[in-house]
């Protein structure tokens, strides 16, 4: 007697689970994550109660931007909130969710039962990443919308000071905020894709989990650094500081669309390497912990030929070169920027108003001495702005000593004279106000060419 084997038909061969349910079914475990409710309460609630907090202070975080004006209209504290994220709380959140998401299959040994039940490494592989994001976006509304409202709450939507002084009416100021919060995204994504890389590579080692925040640790203290433009540019977490340029007039936008596109190059090509290791790994190996150096080369290569190539079509592309940082465009943002905020203070003080035009402000400025190249950052640029009135024959002249950072932000403390910036605060008709003169912030454009 002879026993036949007999294939089962075509039709009753199982194919791979539907993509919807697995997809909730990660949404779901990520949930149940305290550290990940916890995440989501914190950033949805702290924001509001931070800013309508800090907003009602006397004392203001005036060394932040739009730190100053917080007491004055309530979009201010949502950009406090957004410049703190970018730079601490965005890498973090993309650590904790994205960097995690594949790791902890490995922590809990799940991954048979989880191939077993979905059939197919790619759609699992989908499904988490699409979880992932899908928390990540969650959080970053949470952050923007909790601020927004405590701010609005707390002060009011009143007309916005931008950060060459020019005055953006309530609803504009309500748009830009938002757009520059969707502008963040695009750095997030890159991040989250690192985490996505690193929770692949790395499976149950911590060190995955912090691999995204590691690396925009190490960006940001490359950012820090006077570093040429075309480095800084290419770099994903400097579109996380080139949402300031939205707030001049006109919007400093070349630097912000170029760490948008950067950034979601990054973010593809992360996504993409992960995949790929990941649709390669051997899922009968118990003892797997993690990758060794071929999986580690095979992301970190293909990335730093990126930053290679992103570099080299940066400059390439455009009339950067150095730091970006030269004494003809401060001059210019300075001159800006005085004459925006000269306006304001006639305003606050019921001065006969006077048009940028008609004030014709100069800035003449220097770098720590004739020894000294008038370029690049520092805290020793002193500046000097004159002006003219209207029908005065005699020219004002106020003194400004310029703190300069690597990314084109500058603090400008004025020096004199008391009339101009001489007092910190100024008496107006409604009491006593913040001079805007007295100390304000401005920014210049890294690619801009006199």
């Amino acid at each position: 007697m002879t026993a036949t084997a007999v294939a089962p038909p075509a039709s009753h061969v199982a194919g791979a689970a539907p993509m919807l349910p697995g997809y909730r079914f990660e949404v779901a475990k990520l949930l149940s994550q305290w550290r990940v409710r916890l995440l989501l309460l914190a950033c949805w609630l702290a924001p509001a109660g931070f800013v309508a907090v800090v907003s009602r202070q006397s004392s203001l975080p005036a060394d932040t931007v739009f730190g100053r004006w917080m007491g004055s209209t309530g979009w201010a504290g949502s950009l406090v909130v957004l410049g703190f994220a970018c730079s601490w709380v965005l890498p973090l959140v993309t650590s904790l969710v994205a960097g995690d998401v594949f790791a902890v299959e490995d922590r809990l040994g799940t991954w048979r039962h989880l191939l077993i039940a979905v059939r197919s490494p790619g759609r699992i592989f989908l499904t988490k990443a699409l979880a992932s994001l899908t928390v990540i976006l969650v959080v970053v509304a949470g952050l923007a919308a909790s601020s927004i409202v405590g701010g609005v709450a707390a002060v009011g939507s009143h007309p916005l000071v931008g950060i060459d002084g020019h005055t953006l009416g309530a609803g504009d100021a309500a748009g830009t905020v938002v757009l520059a919060w969707l502008c963040v995204l695009a750095p997030t994504l890159a991040f989250a894709a690192i985490g996505l890389l690193g929770s692949v590579i790395f499976g149950r080692s911590p060190t995955g989990l912090l691999l995204p925040a590691v690396v925009a640790l190490a960006m940001d203290l490359a950012l820090v650094l006077p570093v040429p433009v075309s480095v800084r540019l290419a770099l994903p977490s400097n579109a996380f500081l080139a949402w300031r340029g939205l707030f001049t007039d006109p919007s400093q936008t070349r630097p912000l669309l170029i760490g948008v596109l950067v950034s979601l190059l990054w973010a593809v090509v992360a996504t993409g390497l992960a995949h790929v290791i990941f649709r390669r790994r051997d899922f009968t190996d118990l003892a797997y912990d993690g990758a060794g150096r071929r999986a580690v080369a095979a992301a970190a290569l293909p990335l730093a030929a990126l930053l290679a190539v992103s570099v080299g079509v940066t400059a390439a592309t455009t009339s950067a070169s150095g730091s970006g940082i030269e004494r003809p465009e401060l001059e210019r943002s300075l001159s800006t920027a005085f004459a925006h905020l000269y306006r304001l203070q006639t305003a606050e003080l019921g001065r006969t108003d006077v048009n940028e035009a008609q004030l014709a402000s100069r800035a003449a400025c220097d770098k720590g001495g004739t020894r000294v190249q008038d370029r690049g950052p520092g805290n020793d640029w002193r500046c000097v702005v004159s002006w003219r009135l209207p029908g005065a024959t005699a020219v004002g002249s106020a003194i400004y000593q310029l703190d300069v950072t690597a990314d084109g932000r500058y603090v400008a403390d004025g020096d004199g004279p008391k009339e101009v910036n001489g007092f910190f605060q100024v008496r107006t008709a409604r009491g006593d106000a913040p001079n805007p003169l007295w100390q304000f912030d401005g920014i210049v454009d890294l690619l801009e060419r006199s």
